[in-house]
């Protein structure tokens, strides 16, 4: 029989006693109490039966705004985490990019700061004092004390924003919530205007840039016929490139050689496993005005003409070759033909195009 002195069995908190706990926190203000809160949070997360982190990834978005703002950022890696664990990712998204947002501001911010202070090396986030760039970029007349102290913040978890944002915009809904809204294209812009050298954006921006269920209409010059098709999950042009020769040379409708079918199954889902696959060129990708659309970009860049992105192919001025496979191995990429185009109405709309720009043109 267990004596009067031994102290009362305590249940073990579940996440969403410490959801609960750091929402606390946030709606007190209570800064000492936040770290902790989280960290519990942190901490239970693994264990925790896959409703229970559901539940929690919108909850926990919706405090990311009023968290402090260092600790914010490890806060939106959770909600990243949740996402990734079942999530409503449309339900976490928005909290989570606006937060990615004034990380490229304040990141941005800082870049310039500095070079106006005398240049040099920019702080490396691992090894130097995030105070000691804080007095460097601080000046009441231009960077005021709060305003640089968010500048290095981002500059120091500019990399978790951009983790959390990689776990929402994986999933389609997102994307196109984002695109229609407004908000990728803000992004994207912030993006380009980054000028700092610790963060590399190239593989967010072309997630962020990647189209679904998207309508194309492919013309091809030397044959004068067209094709609708609708491309899903595709990260990169050379991607498209090979699925376009995959559709139309492989199906049938175009002269050409067929790609090799490993280069189209790295296209399509399958995953490299360390041998290098080579696919080749079969056409020149042309907009229609003539410019050069080039395999190194998105299948964003092919101009919306009448509704539909328009694409032109014309013959190869020259032999390519590439590495195949997706610039963003987790998501599957799909391209499908639709219908071919009724003779006139192919001829019709070739009509409205261009021919390509010369080579030395279209290299300047």
């Amino acid at each position: 029989m267990a004596s009067a002195q031994t102290p009362p069995f305590r249940q073990q908190p579940t996440l969403t006693d410490a959801v609960a706990d750091l929402e606390a926190a946030v709606a007190t203000a209570d800064d000492e109490r936040f770290g902790p809160a989280l960290g519990l949070v942190g901490g239970l997360f693994g264990t925790a039966a896959p409703a229970e982190v559901a539940a929690a990834g919108p909850r926990l978005a919706a405090l990311l705004p009023d968290a402090p703002p260092f600790p914010r950022s490890h806060l939106a890696m959770v909600v990243g985490a949740c996402v990734e664990g079942g999530a409503d990712p449309s339900a976490c998204a928005g909290p989570v990019l606006a937060g990615l947002r004034g990380a490229l501001t304040g990141a941005q911010q800082l870049v310039e700061r500095w070079e106006a202070t005398g240049g040099g090396p920019l702080p490396d986030p691992e090894e130097d004092d995030p105070a000691e760039a804080h007095r460097r970029i601080a000046d009441p007349a231009v960077l005021d004390e709060w305003q640089a102290h968010l500048a290095v913040v981002s500059w120091w978890t500019l990399h978790l924003w951009q983790r959390a944002a990689w776990a929402v915009y994986a999933h389609a809904a997102v994307r196109t919530e984002a695109r229609a809204s407004g908000v990728t294209d803000v992004l994207l812009e912030l993006a380009a205007r980054y000028t700092g050298d610790h963060h590399d954006l190239k593989g967010l921006t072309h997630l962020a840039k990647m189209l679904d269920d998207e309508p194309l209409l492919v013309l091809d010059r030397p044959t004068g016929t067209g094709y609708l098709l609708r491309m899903d999950g595709l990260s990169d042009t050379f991607q498209l490139h090979t699925l376009l020769a995959d559709v139309l040379i492989g199906g049938g409708h175009l002269p050409g050689t067929r790609p090799d079918p490993e280069a189209v199954a790295l296209s399509r889902s399958a995953y490299l496993d360390g041998r290098r696959v080579v696919a080749t060129g079969a056409f020149n990708l042309v907009a229609p005005d003539g410019s050069w659309l080039w395999n190194e970009g998105t299948p964003s860049d092919i101009p919306v003409v009448d509704g539909v992105r328009t694409l032109v192919l014309e013959p190869q001025p020259y032999e390519r070759s590439w590495s195949a496979g997706r610039f963003i191995q987790e998501i599957p990429g799909d391209l499908r033909l639709e219908r071919v185009l009724a003779p006139a109405e192919a001829a019709e709309r070739l009509a409205r195009t261009v021919p390509a720009q010369p080579a030395e043109q279209a290299f300047r």
